[in-house]
Formats: structure tokens, C-alpha cells, sequence
């Protein structure tokens, strides 16, 4: 008897022991909370260019080339690489232990595949399908680009760092029609997806991805080692910013993407938070035509537009806090390489009674302008109430009409006339890494039916876009991005609206942001004490 009561002693210790183990295992599980600026709705980073599916895809998926802060491509899942005396046969080696998160290893048909349904969506990536004449699977891990004459911008495009990015997913699943969205968010990348849990409008759940092996390098903006020290992400989708403001004071989540603008003087003074811009290169605000349907099918009618708006209202009422804005009427952002201030007709000054004149000229008939406006995206929910007010003041009939960002991104992709669910405008942001150079602006993808929301048909750009890729001085590049410029202009392709920074808040637990050009949230290295 004695021996049966040390025995339930000794089992009753041991449970409360274990116990304790499990319990503390359960303490040390790192949850980072992290508001994105944005609700995640669509998942195929392919089929939008919406920044907040590119930043879901940098946490699933996996790139071949990244760019450090320098702006430096360096290889990611590629191990080495070489190019033929010629230089028209690239063959790449991907590096060991790359695995998708359903357990296959990552192969060159994986890659192929998925450079295929990258390049017939992306600016930059058709224009570089234009100079490949077969990508060849050599063997698991070699893959080739055999070209029909040399190209620039190889390493460029493979190593994209924004809207559209390169990413490479399984076979299967790039088999799906770039016109249709995947229906599986399976990647190698650092994180794991989890569906399960995927709540839009409410939770997004990521996992560490135990598997992943991070490159030796440390990390340098979307280079380097993507290691992970969290165990757990949670995207939490809260939408209005006062609400941002309260969860992030009381430390109910850990990192705000995109606070108001108006908050920040709050923010800086409110304990145990900080403001910390990552992208450290800023952002633009844009305005896209719809080029297909009345009045915007006529080029005229554009240009008007362009003379009815002015940068400084669209500044001062999203913006307003002085030093994160300036004036830029050039498409490339000021400060960068092929900024210029030859814009032609358009000043970036608002013009009303010269745009009435124009109007006036190109016989526009008073078609309502269908102005689509997100009302839960707080960072560019006040420049289309600007918008409505200059055209209208410049003689357009606006309809304006207000929807959240999720229908806005649905919405935009349709090419239905807008009396039946389509549009004529709607205005953005893009990071200055996405418009600094004239092969990865969206809006400059003039294709047509295959280009970007919008769908300019303008071959002289394309031609122009074609002489760049093949020019290999920076004075020939800079001629030919004037030139771009300038047709751009000349067609209203989009109207530069400015550019600003919006610096994120983050908890003062929370360390080792890292510094990204382009505009990505990287969740990697990231600490959480």
C-alpha cells in the first residue's frame, strides 16, 4: 500500500512536471501582431499588383534574385549562374534544400512554369519575354533562358522586387491562367500560410516555416538570410484608424503598417510606441484612366484631365504633415536616376479653366466619370474626394462612387463599360521602386488587352521600352526614359499626383526593421522581446 501511494506520488509529480514543460513551451511561442494596411482578399500576386497581396506573397513564396539597399541584385534561390560569350543562353543553378511547403522539392519546371505565368501578366517580365526564345528544364536544379539576342535586364527582371514580383510556386499551380487566380497559397518561402485560419476581413495566420533554410548572408533589404525569430504571425485587419491607434497604444498589436497621417504627432508622443519608416524610398500617389470607355477612350479628353488636376490639394489633404511630401510632376520619382522635368503640357499645377477649353475642343459630351473611391484604405481615402472636386470644377460630370479597397481591387480588373460595373478612375500609391524605372511601371505597360488595369494600346511605348532593354549606356537609357516620358504625357497614360513618406508604428519591444526600397513590410529578422 505504502508502494502504491509513492507511485501516484511519483506519477502525480511527474504530470504536474510535464505539465509545467508543456505550459512553458506554450509561454515561449512568439506572436507577432502586425496591421497591414490593407484587408487581404485576393492571394495571387500574379493576377493583382494590390500591395497588400504583394506583401502576403513575400511571406509565402520564395524569389531566384533580391535587391539589397544599394539596389543590388543579388541571388536568392539561385546558387550560381552563367552567361554564354554571346549573351544569349543564361543557365541557373538553384541552390540545395529549397522545398514547397507540401513537402516536394523545388525544381527547374517549377521555376519555368512560373516565370511563364509571371511574364505574360508583368510590365517588365513582357518585356523580357520579348527577347526569350525557350526557357529549357535541364535538369532538377539548372534551367536555362535561351535568348534571341542579348538583353540588359535579365538579372533586373528575375530579381523585381515589387508589383509584379517574380515569385516561384509549384508547377501545378502556375499552370493556372494568369487571367485566373490561383486557388493554393503554397510556396518555399519562410512562412507557411495557413488556410484554415484565413479570415478576410478579420485574421490572416502564418506559421515560421521550420524547413526553410535562409542563405549564409546577413540580411541587406530583400537579400540576405530570411531568418525568422517569431513563432507565429497574425495579420489583423483593422480598418478604421482610430481603432489602429488604441490597439497599438494598448499593446494589443504590435506593428501598424500605414497609421493616418494626422495621428503621427499623436503617435510620437504616446509611450512604449515609435515611429519607424522601412520604406525608406517613399511613395507616389497616382491617377489611372480607364482608356477603353467614354470619355477617357479619347486621348484629349484625358489630357484635360491632366490640366484640371493639381499636385499641392492631393498633398495637403492625404498627407499634410510637413517634410513627408513633396511636388514632382515627372512620372519617374525626383531624386532618382531618370527623373527629368521635361512633362510637356502637364505642370502638376490645376488648370480648371484651361481643362474647360480643352474639353470644350475635344467635344465632350458631358459622359458622367466614374470615380471609384476606398473608403477603409485611410493612406489614399481623401485624394479621390480631391479628385471629384478639381475635375468638377474643370467641367466633368463625376459619379463618384464609394466601395472598400477589396471591391475596388475586384472592381478595377473589369472591363465593362461602367454603366454595368466598370469604371473610368480610380487613384493609388506605388513605392518609388516601382517607378523608377520605365520597364517596371504597371502603368506604362501599354499592351493592351494584356496590359495593366486601364488597358492602354500604345505600341510607341512598347518600341520605346524595347530600345531601353537593349541600351547599355546610363545617357542612352536617360534619353530613352525622357522619351517614355514624354509619350506618356503625351497619351495620359496616368497623372502623378506626388510623392511622400508613410512611416510605420511599431511597439518599442519590437526591433530590427528592416530597410526596404521598395516598400515591403519584411517580417523576417524581426524580434519581438
Amino acid at each position: 500500500m505504502r508502494f502504491a501511494r509513492r507511485s501516484l506520488l511519483t506519477l502525480a509529480t511527474s504530470a504536474l512536471l510535464l505539465a509545467g514543460t508543456h505550459g512553458a513551451a506554450l509561454a515561449q511561442t512568439t506572436t507577432l501582431k502586425f496591421v497591414p494596411h490593407a484587408n487581404l482578399t485576393v492571394l495571387d500576386p500574379v493576377w493583382t499588383t494590390a500591395y497588400v497581396t504583394r506583401n502576403h506573397a513575400y511571406m509565402v513564396y520564395d524569389t531566384l534574385f533580391g535587391v539589397n539597399q544599394k539596389g543590388e541584385i543579388k541571388p536568392q534561390m539561385v546558387d550560381k549562374w552563367t552567361t554564354s560569350k554571346d549573351g544569349k543562353t543564361w543557365t541557373f543553378t538553384l541552390r540545395d534544400g529549397l522545398e514547397f511547403h507540401d513537402g516536394k522539392p523545388v525544381t527547374s519546371e517549377d521555376v519555368v512554369a512560373s516565370l511563364k505565368r509571371w511574364s505574360a501578366r508583368d510590365a517588365m517580365g513582357g518585356v523580357l519575354g520579348k527577347f526569350i526564345a525557350s526557357y529549357e528544364a535541364v535538369d532538377a536544379k539548372t534551367f536555362k533562358l535561351n535568348l534571341n539576342e542579348p538583353c540588359g535586364i535579365v538579372l533586373d527582371a528575375l530579381g523585381k522586387p515589387s508589383s509584379n514580383v517574380p515569385f516561384i510556386m509549384p508547377a501545378r499551380i502556375a499552370a493556372t491562367s494568369p487571367t485566373e487566380q490561383i486557388k493554393e497559397s503554397i510556396g518555399s518561402g519562410p512562412f507557411i500560410f495557413k488556410a484554415d485560419e484565413f479570415k478576410p476581413g478579420e485574421k490572416v495566420v502564418y506559421l515560421k516555416n521550420p524547413k526553410y533554410r535562409p542563405r549564409a548572408e546577413p540580411i541587406d533589404g530583400l537579400t540576405g538570410g530570411k531568418v525568422v525569430h517569431v513563432d507565429r504571425v497574425e495579420w489583423v485587419i483593422i480598418r478604421d484608424p482610430q481603432t489602429q491607434f488604441n490597439a497599438i497604444k494598448a499593446g494589443e498589436v504590435d506593428w501598424v503598417e500605414q497609421p493616418a497621417f494626422d495621428q503621427i504627432s499623436s503617435l510620437k508622443a504616446t509611450p512604449d510606441v515609435r515611429i519607424d519608416d522601412f520604406a525608406v524610398a517613399g511613395l507616389s500617389f497616382i491617377m489611372r484612366f480607364n482608356h477603353l470607355h467614354k470619355p477617357f477612350n479619347n486621348p484629349k479628353i484625358r489630357q484635360a484631365a491632366m490640366v484640371a488636376i493639381g499636385q499641392e490639394a492631393f498633398l495637403k489633404t492625404q498627407v499634410g504633415v510637413p517634410g513627408l511630401f513633396r511636388y514632382c510632376p515627372s512620372i519617374y520619382p525626383c531624386g532618382t536616376l531618370y527623373a527629368t522635368d521635361k512633362t510637356g503640357y502637364f505642370t502638376g499645377v490645376a488648370n480648371p479653366q484651361k481643362a474647360q477649353a480643352m474639353l470644350k475642343e475635344a467635344g465632350y459630351d458631358g459622359t458622367p466619370v466614374t470615380l471609384m473611391r476606398p473608403t477603409d484604405l485611410a493612406s489614399i481615402a481623401k485624394i479621390p474626394l480631391v479628385a471629384k472636386q478639381q475635375l468638377e470644377a474643370a467641367g466633368f460630370k463625376v459619379d463618384f462612387q464609394q466601395m472598400d479597397w477589396a471591391s475596388l481591387v475586384a472592381r478595377r480588373a473589369k472591363k465593362d463599360p461602367p454603366a454595368n460595373g466598370g469604371w473610368n478612375i480610380f487613384l493609388t500609391a506605388w513605392t518609388a521602386g516601382d517607378l523608377e524605372n520605365p520597364l517596371g511601371q504597371a502603368m506604362l505597360n501599354a499592351r493592351g488587352d494584356r496590359g495593366w488595369f486601364g488597358w492602354q494600346d500604345e505600341p510607341r511605348i512598347e518600341q520605346a521600352k524595347d530600345r531601353f532593354a537593349r541600351a547599355t549606356t546610363v545617357a542612352d537609357k536617360k534619353k530613352i526614359a525622357e522619351e517614355i516620358q514624354l509619350l506618356a504625357i503625351e497619351t495620359a497614360t496616368h497623372a502623378p499626383l506626388g510623392q511622400y513618406q508613410s512611416p510605420s508604428v511599431v511597439r518599442k519591444n519590437i526591433s530590427n526593421l528592416v530597410p526596404v526600397n521598395a516598400g515591403v513590410p519584411v517580417l523576417w529578422g524581426v524580434k519581438k522581446n
